[in-house]
């Protein structure tokens, strides 16, 4: 029990900030690769920056590649049955291999988010959100990927991720976060499940 509060209060954080380093390190020259692609496919800021909830229900601004034309609609997830008609074409490749989520390792790094734990949601989602806060899930910070991700995603109801946000929240430890940190790499690689908010 120690320790996982050992790990929930300094090594989870100290993990996120060592590893979203050596990803934007690693990274830099492919990211500037994408965001010249993405500023002359789209002519516009290949950042694109969207108000979501994170920890305690707090509002920021989080960071993803631009995988949509200016134009689309702001709606909740569940609701966008049109979304491929706003998808460009690198946008589809981005989200199919999950590098639109790179820029999200500024967010942890300013202590927005973390690795693992809920994904941030938007005001169109705030029915989720309500849920969350009942089952406790925004106690702790949003993540990259979580346990909703790799148990279905976006195939799942919206009461079905609130629940095993409200779960992960509950059980933070190492070795949780290990094990969803290993499958969405499988679902990575396997690009199943890809289409996420």
């Amino acid at each position: 029990m120690m320790g996982q509060r050992l790990y929930q209060k300094l090594i989870k954080r100290m993990l996120d900030c060592i590893f979203a380093s050596l990803l934007l390190v690693i990274f830099s020259l492919p990211m500037i690769v994408i965001a010249g692609t993405i500023w002359l496919v789209t002519h516009e800021n290949p950042i694109f920056k969207q108000t979501r909830f994170g920890r305690h229900s707090q509002p920021f601004e989080v960071y993803k590649f631009r995988t949509m034309v200016g134009s689309a609609p702001l709606v909740s997830h569940q609701d966008f049955h049109k979304r491929d008609a706003y998808v460009t074409t690198v946008g589809k490749f981005l989200r199919r291999t999950s590098l639109d989520e790179l820029p999200q390792c500024f967010n942890v790094l300013r202590g927005e988010m973390s690795f693992v734990g809920p994904r941030p949601l938007a005001a169109s989602d705030m029915a989720v959100i309500e849920k969350r806060k009942v089952l406790g899930a925004d106690r702790v910070l949003p993540g990259i990927t979580g346990l909703a991700q790799v148990s279905g995603r976006n195939n799942v109801s919206d009461c079905q991720k609130a629940k095993y946000d409200g779960t992960y929240a509950k059980q933070v430890s190492f070795t949780h976060d290990a094990s969803i940190v290993g499958a969405t790499l499988i679902k990575v690689l396997q690009q199943s499940d890809i289409d996420k908010a």
